[in-house]
């Protein structure tokens, strides 16, 4: 298991394939690349990301260990950016190995859950007009009630 919390860009394929690399008892590696998005209405200059050493790592740990132990997983590894980002910068990543595909899918959607509901991350969005801190929504509420 691997937990990065960190404000350098990091690269999706070579995050995967050293991911990847060396597993003979797995079947299945799943991997999600979250993307800093433009808003429609208010072009987005940046969004700012802060967090707690130390509080974050440990928290993102727990919940890696959490999915690892409730789907068999093989491995999990999950990227989180910090800092100042721009539309288009890949935010975060998640990644799971399993035997099995289905256990491979369901964990990695558990984790993105997490991180968009859960994870200590405060986000503010910086436009021409302004900033604003970025509100939980109703729909990534729901979405935990599943697991």
């Amino acid at each position: 298991m691997r937990v990065l919390v960190s404000d350098a860009p990091f690269d999706v394929g070579e995050e995967t394939n050293a991911f990847a690399k060396g597993h003979k008892d797995i079947g299945a590696v799943v991997t999600f690349t979250g993307i800093v998005r433009d808003l429609p209405d208010d072009p987005l200059v940046a969004m700012e990301i802060e967090h707690y050493p130390g509080m974050t790592e440990a928290a993102l740990s727990k919940i890696a260990t959490t999915a690892i132990a409730r789907w068999s997983l093989g491995d999990a590894l999950v990227i989180h950016r910090h800092g100042r980002l721009v539309p288009g910068e890949m935010i975060m990543m998640v990644a799971t190995a399993a035997r099995h595909r289905r256990d491979a899918f369901e964990a990695a959607e558990y984790l993105m859950d997490y991180l968009k509901s859960r994870a200590p991350f405060w986000k503010r969005e910086i436009t021409a007009k302004g900033s604003d801190w970025v509100t939980a929504k109703a729909e990534d509420e729901d979405a935990l009630t599943r697991w």
